[in-house]
Order: C-alpha cells, then sequence, then structure tokens
C-alpha cells in the first residue's frame, strides 16, 4: 500500500544497501503506522550523472530523495516520526549525511489506488481486504520470502 520511490543522484547504491534501505523503511512503517510490513514496496531509480541540478547549477554531491505515498488519515505526529526515523536509516545505510537526505510524503484517500487488483481500504480495515487475496498471489508473495 506505501510505495516508496527511493531516487540517487550521483551515488550508486550497492545490492546490500538496497535491501537495508528497503528494510528500514518498511520496518519503520509498520512500526510508525501499524500497517502490516508486507504491504510496503520500495523501488530503486537512479540519476544519471549531469542530471540533478540545485538552484540552477549541476550538483555533483550526493543525494538520496525519498518520496512516499501512503493511504491518508495518519497524524502529522505519526507522519514526521517515520520520516525522521527513516531518514536517519535512509542516510546511515547510504552514506551520506542528513542534510542530503530529503524526504517526502504525499498522502491519497484509499479509494483512489488499487492494489492487488482491488481498491485499498481505510486504515484499519487491512485484514478483510487481506483475506480477499488469491490464495495464488499469496503463494507467489510467500514465494518470494514476503510475510503476509
Amino acid at each position: 500500500m506505501p510505495t516508496y520511490t527511493v531516487t540517487t543522484a550521483n551515488l550508486s547504491l550497492s545490492a546490500a544497501q538496497k535491501a537495508g534501505i528497503a528494510e528500514a523503511i518498511t520496518a519503520v512503517h509498520h512500526a510508525s503506522t501499524g500497517a502490516p510490513a508486507f504491504f510496503a514496496q520500495v523501488i530503486f531509480r537512479a540519476i544519471d550523472s549531469g542530471d540533478h541540478f540545485i538552484g540552477g547549477k549541476l550538483n555533483s554531491h550526493s543525494h538520496v530523495f525519498v518520496h512516499g505515498i501512503i493511504r491518508s488519515g495518519r497524524a502529522l505526529e505519526v507522519k514526521r516520526k517515520l520520516m525522521g526515523e527513516a531518514a536517519g536509516k535512509v542516510g546511515t545505510i547510504a552514506g551520506v549525511g542528513a542534510e542530503d537526505v530529503w524526504f517526502y510524503i504525499q498522502d491519497m484517500d484509499a479509494p483512489q489506488m488499487i492494489e492487488f487488483g482491488r481498491f485499498l481500504p481505510e486504515p484499519g480495515a487491512e485484514v478483510e481486504w487481506h483475506k480477499a487475496i488469491t490464495a495464488e498471489k499469496q503463494a507467489q508473495l510467500a514465494g518470494a520470502g514476503v510475510n503476509i
């Protein structure tokens, strides 16, 4: 349900760093919101050298940007805690300073998202929604090591 896109500029992450960042974001999202961990997905992208500008000037310093789309209905304190903890862990794992991690959260109403073929439930209604995931999809996720 939450989708986090991690974009790097002037920085190449190893497979271990990507896995660590994905695990950290997932764990913090789960701990902060109470949403099941298997809902979280993390996608990685890299900006080509020469494609990142700050203030209209080419930037050559390493940066990490995290854009998270989550269901609306979370208190500001929850989102700030989530962002603060996750940004700190992302920076540590990526090997960049706190001022080089940019973290954004965007709220979307549950009826404006479809995942696993169905409109998302409101926060707190995940159990019934989860029961409708087909056995085939649950087996596919379990086969990939996703704890559902």
